[in-house]
């Protein structure tokens, strides 16, 4: 069996790089692939791909995906349609639905970020120290849903209960409080700590961003 020497890890279309000692397991001329760690390792992967989301350079986006394909590495790039409204002409617009990111999946280890991190425009993972953190597959399919059923949506600032957020416009302009509901039964805790008191009120119809 001839076996192919490497000086450099080989990136595989996974996004993922082999070691030189699992290149040499895997590859054969004339023959099928050997079923030993390397082949395990490669199927392994496959099945530990998992989404990572990365922090672009702003209007690289769609370049940046392409490049990441181009590659064999899976990127996913949200869009919606948008009115631009010229002069003299109006026209749809395909932008970003969370612009300065793009998500990629990829195995989850140093190997696979390099090639990822070298893509032009690409600032980094989101994650603690860089590395990323993983986010689960069920998020990305709910933004491929809505998207493919053609509904309305809209970049909206990420909302939690718990977490604090301020009022913005109508008479309630610039309150702030604690957010306790969400959609119908959105509701407001506004709170006065010194004297450990607090009054709730609904706000419905009302726009909210985190503080």
């Amino acid at each position: 069996m001839a076996r192919r020497r490497v000086h450099k890890a080989d990136v595989t279309e996974y996004g993922g790089a082999l070691s030189i000692l699992e290149t040499e397991q895997v590859a054969s001329f004339g023959e099928g692939p050997l079923i030993g760690r390397g082949s395990r390792n490669l199927v392994a992967r496959r099945e530990e791909l998992q989404w990572y989301a990365l922090q672009t350079r702003s209007r690289h986006e769609k370049r940046i995906q392409g490049n990441l394909q181009e590659k064999g590495i899976q990127a996913y790039l949200p869009l919606s349609v948008k009115h631009h409204q010229w002069s003299d002409r109006r026209k749809l617009v395909d932008e970003p639905l969370f612009p300065g990111y793009v998500f990629v999946k990829i195995a989850p280890d140093a190997q696979s970020r390099v090639p990822v991190l070298r893509t032009n425009g690409v600032i980094g993972f989101l994650g603690v120290r860089g590395v990323g953190i993983p986010i689960p597959e069920s998020e990305i399919s709910a933004i491929r849903t809505l998207l493919q059923e053609n509904v309305e949506v809209r970049s909206h600032p990420y909302l939690e209960l718990g977490m604090r957020v301020r009022i913005c416009g109508g008479s309630l302009d610039g309150l702030e409080g604690i957010l306790t509901g969400m959609e119908g039964t959105r509701g407001l805790v506004v709170s006065v700590q010194v004297i450990q008191k607090s009054v709730a009120v609904r706000i419905s119809g009302y726009t909210i961003v985190p503080v």
